[in-house]
């Protein structure tokens, strides 16, 4: 066989000129998403830089939610929602779960009382091998709508060096900003701590989109309903939402309906501050049944990145932009509490600070 002859000297050099070219954009690209050009622009790390300053550093721990349980167990579905998602979970049957209940902030010696709201962090594993993951709180709407928002309010609450608490009229300035807090903050003057993580409410807050068999598209929230209540206080123990948890588990498996809301059109899907009208179809697509607790420093969820945005065929994001930034947060998160692993004294470079401890 003859050799190709040599390409010309200005074929060459064009062709190196549109390689350059592609890297040069690629290079562009990230430097853009990762804020390099234009340092300014709201970042995945200014975000958590921003949940640092508020909380301090913990390292080998979340940068917010940092203080949790994991749970083990598995979603019983009804079936009920198989007409509207192809997603192997809403099939008759069970898929196994790891999650983990939390409390908000980045101090996971915080005391339980410290907030009124809980978390409740999902990892289904379907039978196909397809993950779906979610993060639901037990408040009814967001404070706010957009990422910047979001900064603007952790910057807000951002504690003052000489009192260690946040400036009461920087709050004052925010919420007076931001109308779209009110919601918010009319739920917030009522809420109190709750006994338990097993009694509360928890929801997706976010909307998503279910797609069915034909390929139409349903825009969704949803819920954890509980079974259980009458909790009782959780008088002065500041880790008292673990002993519940594990002495309700020891006795009987925990249980929450989880109720698909469809939306109608007018609904909105891309503001998690505006709630849907309570005449909205709820659909019980089964049962979460908890069964066991272990500690989050050797438990199974301990090296679980609850991004939103791990969704199984038949679950699709919808336009809500926190979502997105929610999803490149944990991401940061996740890297940074990993990476330290190996720096803290005593540790294997697999083991976290949190199983040292």
């Amino acid at each position: 066989m003859h050799a190709p002859p040599p390409l010309p000297a200005r074929s060459v050099v064009l062709r190196l000129i549109l390689i350059a070219a592609v890297l040069s954009i690629i290079v562009l690209a990230f430097g853009y998403v990762g804020g390099w050009l234009a340092p300014h622009r709201l970042t995945a790390q200014r975000m958590v830089d921003q949940l640092q300053a508020n909380a301090g550093v913990f390292p080998g721990y979340r940068r917010n939610h940092a203080k949790g349980v994991c749970v083990v167990g598995y979603f019983e579905s009804s079936g009920n929602v198989q007409a509207y998602s192809v997603a192997q979970v809403f099939a008759p049957g069970r898929t196994p779960v790891v999650g983990r209940f939390a409390v908000p902030g980045g101090n996971p010696y915080a005391p339980d009382g410290s907030v009124p709201i809980r978390s409740m962090a999902l990892r289904f594993t379907q039978a196909d091998g397809q993950q779906w993951r979610t993060g639901m709180n037990s408040m009814p709407v967001f404070p706010v709508a957009t990422p910047q928002a979001f900064y603007e309010q952790l910057q807000a609450q951002q504690p003052d060096p000489a009192t260690g608490k946040a400036d009461p009229a920087h709050l004052k300035a925010f919420f007076a900003a931001h109308p779209e807090t009110a919601a918010f903050l009319a739920w917030v003057k009522t809420a109190r701590p709750s006994a338990s993580y097993t009694t509360e409410s928890y929801w997706s807050l976010d909307a998503f989109v279910l797609v069915d068999a034909n390929g139409q598209r349903h825009a969704v929230r949803w819920r954890m309903a509980p079974e259980a209540s009458g909790a009782t206080p959780g008088g002065s123990d500041p880790n008292y939402l673990d002993a519940d948890l594990a002495e309700r588990l020891a006795h009987n498996p925990q249980r929450w309906h989880l109720f698909v809301t469809l939306a109608q059109p007018g609904d909105p899907t891309n503001d998690a501050t505006r709630t849907w009208p309570s005449d909205r179809r709820d659909i019980n697509a089964g049962t979460l049944v908890l069964t066991g607790t272990e500690p989050q420093a050797s438990g199974p969820c301990r090296d679980i990145n609850y991004d939103p945005l791990v969704l199984p065929h038949g679950i699709e994001a919808s336009d809500d932009p926190l979502l997105p930034a929610r999803s490149a947060a944990y991401a940061t998160s996740y890297l940074r509490r990993t990476s330290e692993e190996a720096h803290l004294p005593g540790t294997a470079a697999h083991t976290t600070p949190e199983a040292a401890r």
